[in-house]
């Protein structure tokens, strides 16, 4: 054997050899052999993984760019389930939002797919990402594939309206033709319409918001209206059966106005003139005040006065009398000398008693018997020059008092209270 051949067959025992060890270790190709000088590959590089619905064709090894820049690498993509998990390896120096979102991009119509990490705008950024985080997929998205494109363009093409814009082209053209101006003025009235329902979107906004709460309350109500619905039935049955009756009586009714009108109208000026005559009257009564009901109350003791109960003492009747007299003037004009009344009344003081004895008797105290009197003797005339004068008949208080003289007194009540002084 000679040499070169002996090389020969240590190069393909070495190749097999290699092969084996690598599949032996579960080698998965050359894009699973980090390349040396890659974004993101250094030891203090932070790891963020994302999640995607459909990562198309994208491959460990595939860019990690951040506006257009690449700044990392895709480590590694898993599948959970219905969701395909990417590891992306990223530079320390690059500082992330936490709120950022993620993308699967490629760099032309044929290009290679890569990890696009997009910002929110400036001032709704919040937070930073640390490594470890996870971008839901609620924050990721991907752009659709030329394949796709293609797809939709041919179904517009071939089986779309496409082959219909010139129809429609033609139509338009015929119904405008000739009606520009009422096209323009419709236009104009479109753009006030719609900008009074801007102007008036709050107020729409309530009256949506109403319309809402009465559907939940009608919802809420539904049993109510359902009872409702069977009842009106019968009731509506019942009307249709008494119509007759009913437009009779909106019929005599009708009368009945026309009459009370008549009525009114003839006897307006005997209504108005008895309110004109009442109106003293009344003008009187509010001058009364409180005199008017306070009179009634004599209606309850007629013909006894309010004080009845104070003037009947168990069987029998007591009688107070009242005298505002003046006694001051009385002297003055029988003596013609101004006296004090203090020694007027002095010398009668010890006359009258402290308490009238008819209060010590009690309520119910029988009454004594009182014999039957003598007869009292004939009176002799007066004469015409000594009658005492009716009352009334005298023209001042004085003069009562000078009927009250007698033959024997000389004095009277006067002549008593003159003795008095004297």
């Amino acid at each position: 054997m000679s040499a070169r051949t002996h090389r020969a067959g240590t190069t393909v025992v070495a190749g097999i050899a290699a092969a084996a060890l690598l599949t032996g270790c579960g080698f998965e190709g050359a894009a699973s052999i980090p390349l040396p000088g890659g974004q993101g590959t250094g030891s203090d590089a932070y790891k963020i993984t994302i999640e995607f619905e459909d990562v198309l064709d994208l491959v460990p090894q595939s860019a990690v760019k951040v506006d257009d820049v690449t700044v990392g690498s895709v480590e590694s993509i898993d599948v959970e389930g219905y969701t395909a998990r990417v590891v992306a390896s990223v530079n320390p120096e690059v500082d992330l939002p936490a709120n950022v979102s993620a993308s699967v991009r490629q760099t032309s119509l044929l290009g290679e797919k890569f990890v696009s990490f997009d910002r929110p705008p400036a001032e709704q950024a919040r937070g930073q990402l640390r490594g470890g985080e996870t971008i839901g997929l609620d924050r990721t998205e991907r752009s659709a594939e030329i394949e796709e494109v293609l797809s939709a363009l041919s179904l517009l093409l071939n089986g779309g309206s496409i082959e219909q814009l010139q129809v429609i082209n033609t139509e338009l053209v015929n119904v405008l033709e000739g009606r520009e101006t009422d096209l323009k003025d419709f236009l104009s009235e479109l753009n006030i319409f719609l900008t009074g329902l801007d102007d008036q979107k709050d107020q729409i906004i309530r009256a949506l918001d109403s319309l809402d709460r009465l559907t939940t309350r009608l919802v809420t109500e539904r049993q109510t209206i359902a009872t409702a619905l069977e009842d009106i039935p019968p009731g509506v049955q019942v009307l249709t059966e008494q119509r007759e009756q009913i437009t009779e009586v909106l019929t005599s009714l009708d009368d009945l106005g026309e009459v009370a009108v008549g009525v009114i109208e003839a006897s307006q000026q005997n209504t108005t003139a008895s309110l004109e005559a009442l109106r003293p009257i009344l003008g009187q009564l509010n001058a009364a005040g409180a005199d008017f009901p306070n009179s009634l109350e004599l209606l309850t003791t007629y013909p006894f006065p309010r004080t009845i109960d104070q003037g009947i003492r168990g069987d029998f009747a007591n009688l107070f009398v009242t005298l505002d007299i003046d006694l001051e003037q009385i002297l003055e004009a029988e003596t013609g000398e101004d006296i004090p009344l203090e020694d007027t009344l002095e010398p009668l003081l010890p006359l009258i008693p402290d308490e009238n004895p008819l209060d010590r008797l009690p309520l119910q105290q029988q009454a004594p018997t009182v014999p039957p009197l003598p007869a009292v003797p004939a009176v002799p005339p007066l004469p015409l020059d000594q009658v005492v004068p009716a009352p009334g008949a005298g023209t001042s208080l004085s003069d009562l008092f000078n009927g009250l003289r007698t033959p024997s007194s000389g004095g009277g009540l006067l002549g008593l209270l003159m003795g008095g002084i004297r």
